[in-house]
């Protein structure tokens, strides 16, 4: 019976976070690809200023905290999903903005594969 008790709350538990109705985005269909091109020249437009033209942060801003390292092992062993949010959503006490109202999901897709390229082998 202690069996049946344990399983039927798990079942509970798996078919609560399926059917939560949580605020998280839904991920991108596999197999669709993204366009860092595009991705660039968001990138350009709007990250550029604090993250710079190569990713490490711009040299001589003053933010506190500084703006990350897009090349670093840190950000870039990140999962898609959580970096799309951080963009999406921005970062709580930050310089880093939402940017949800200023660009579409897969425009936000598209600099993060352009944010993909900067991986250092």
């Amino acid at each position: 019976m202690r069996v049946v008790g344990i399983m039927l709350c798990v079942f509970i538990g798996i078919a609560s976070v399926g059917f939560g109705g949580g605020e998280l985005k839904k991920l991108p269909a596999s197999g669709k690809e993204y366009d860092a091109v595009t991705g660039r020249e968001i990138y350009s437009n709007t990250c550029i200023r604090c993250h710079g033209i190569d990713g490490k942060g711009t040299r001589g801003l003053h933010l506190v905290p500084l703006p990350a390292d897009l090349t670093s092992p840190s950000i870039q062993s990140r999962l898609d999903g959580s970096l799309f949010k951080r963009i999406h959503d921005g970062k709580p006490n930050t310089a880093m903005g939402a940017w949800r109202t200023a660009l579409s999901d897969d425009e936000i897709w598209d600099v993060l594969a352009y944010v993909r390229t900067f991986r250092q082998e």
